[in-house]
């Protein structure tokens, strides 16, 4: 069922006018890609650029290299979004698209529609390489694959795929300007992010202390997450769990930070039980764990990306989840003192349940977080003491938005709120929702969109709202990922 997620858009990204074939410029004249810029790209295998085959304009057709002419068909503008880049193809003003959001290695890449420009399997990273000099990597955000010359063939024709990334020939493509007005971006969109938390979870501070590892497989992971003994864990690359669906347990006073954009949990994800405390999430993808099986429901398998069961002072930020068989976020059995911030949770059924608790004690704070092309929980907040929820984008979601459940003080404030059935509204417990924007965003009969007085944050801790206005643009560009965290 999610699968068909992937894709969903309510808008045009508007595509310039077409720019006009030029002569290909010289290798020497290989530039660093920026937003705005129009550029072909040439592997370093073969020397030939990336193109549309036969300069089709249709969804689905598949990209290839074949010799550099600097026709329309070769042509790529580099375009800002959600943090990332959109490769737009100049002649069919078409996205470089991964199929279905695939995170196979070896699967051709094609052109599909751009929408609004968030789709994530059209997302992608640039990384310099450190081999071949003026030439990138070009990574995808949803796979987290690089675009490669398949086998790093030199006939023209030859498909270009998506494969395990490395810095290798096949996969260094030079960007070489043929037209547009670059805005260079500074790394990270030149805004830099606090490393201790913020919320109910101030003071949280992780692994700090504690020696810093670099992880690049299951089993070094494992033992640096479940270890007694603080730990700075650095995910580089992509980390496939086995078998799907296990959640690693994570143990007290550690920090599980992706370096850049390139740390992805594929198949798996994290446990945090009772006792557990003082930990930092932060920096990640988490993805793909879906059972087809189990479709449209996902109640067979608990596959989450996150599960807090009992867990104090815990600290999710800047993490993108997605395509997971059970939850996002599972906050369960009075986990309190939780941050969840400024991540985006995309592409999912369920998406962040908070609760399965009698007891009203747990303290959350949620601010600026991406909720896109989801169904229920976002989130579904029951039975929490103080419930804080500021400046989220909650965007696409068919059931429900923001659902203060149970005896729960909720306050909402400043969010924005875009195709959002129900966007938010409250039982038994209480709700004050001030400063919100609701675009297309109405309420089924009956529902109690405020209650009581429930609390002011601002009597447990400082904060800045952002206008509510502003909130689906800041979103775009800072949720998930960064690529100036980590590294």
């Amino acid at each position: 069922m999610r699968s068909k997620l992937i894709g969903l858009a309510v808008t045009a990204l508007a595509a310039p006018a077409a720019v006009v074939a030029v002569a290909v410029l010289p290798a020497e004249a290989a530039v660093a890609p920026a937003d705005g810029g129009v550029y072909t790209l040439a592997v370093g295998a073969s020397g030939k650029c990336l193109e549309v085959v036969n300069g089709s304009a249709e969804n689905g057709a598949l990209l290839a290299q074949a010799a550099c002419a600097g026709t329309t068909r070769q042509q790529w503008r580099v375009v800002s979004s959600a943090g990332r880049f959109n490769l737009v193809n100049v002649g069919s003003t078409r996205c470089v698209d991964v199929p279905s959001g695939s995170g196979v290695s070896g699967v051709q890449l094609q052109q599909w529609g751009c929408g609004d420009g968030t789709k994530v399997n059209q997302l992608w990273s640039f990384g310099a390489s450190s081999a071949a000099s003026g030439k990138y990597r070009v990574t995808s955000a949803v796979s987290g694959l690089c675009v490669s010359d398949k086998d790093g063939s030199t006939a023209g024709g030859n498909p270009v795929v998506q494969e395990t990334c490395a810095d290798v020939a096949r996969m260094q493509w030079a960007f070489e300007q043929v037209g547009g007005n670059p805005n260079p971006t500074p790394t990270g969109g030149g805004r830099t992010w606090p490393n201790t938390a913020d919320g109910f979870a101030q003071g949280t501070t992780g692994g700090a202390g504690g020696q810093t590892v670099t992880v690049t497989t299951q089993a070094q992971l494992n033992q640096y997450v479940t270890a007694s003994t603080p730990y700075v864990i650095r995910v580089a690359g992509t980390i496939t769990i086995s078998p799907k669906g296990t959640e690693l347990r994570v143990a007290s006073n550690k920090t599980i930070i992706g370096v850049g954009t390139s740390g992805h949990i594929v198949g798996g994800g994290f446990f945090l039980g009772t006792g557990v405390s003082n930990v930092i999430i932060r920096n990640l993808t988490i993805r793909d764990t879906l059972m087809p099986d189990d479709d449209p429901g996902d109640d067979a398998y608990d596959y989450d990306a996150i599960q807090l069961d009992t867990a104090n002072r815990i600290w999710i930020d800047h993490n993108r989840l997605s395509r997971m068989n059970d939850g996002l976020i599972d906050s369960r059995k009075d986990t309190t003192n939780l941050t969840v911030s400024w991540n985006h949770l995309v592409d999912n059924n369920k998406t962040f349940g908070i609760g399965w608790t009698d007891n009203v004690t747990a303290r959350i704070t949620i601010h600026h977080n991406w909720f896109q092309n989801t169904r229920t929980r976002n989130p579904s907040a029951d039975n929490i003491a103080y419930c804080h929820l500021y400046n989220n984008y909650v965007q696409n979601t068919s059931s429900y938005g923001n659902y203060i459940r149970g005896l729960t003080k909720g306050v909402v404030e400043n969010s924005y709120f875009e195709n959002s059935r129900n966007p938010y509204y409250v039982e038994a417990g209480e709700l004050v929702n001030r400063g919100n924007i609701l675009v297309n965003s109405p309420w089924d009969s009956g529902k109690v969109t405020s209650k009581g007085s429930a609390f002011n944050p601002s009597s447990f801790y400082s904060y800045t709202l952002d206008p509510a206005a502003n909130v689906p643009a800041l979103l775009r560009t800072y949720a998930g990922p960064q690529a100036n965290i980590g590294t």
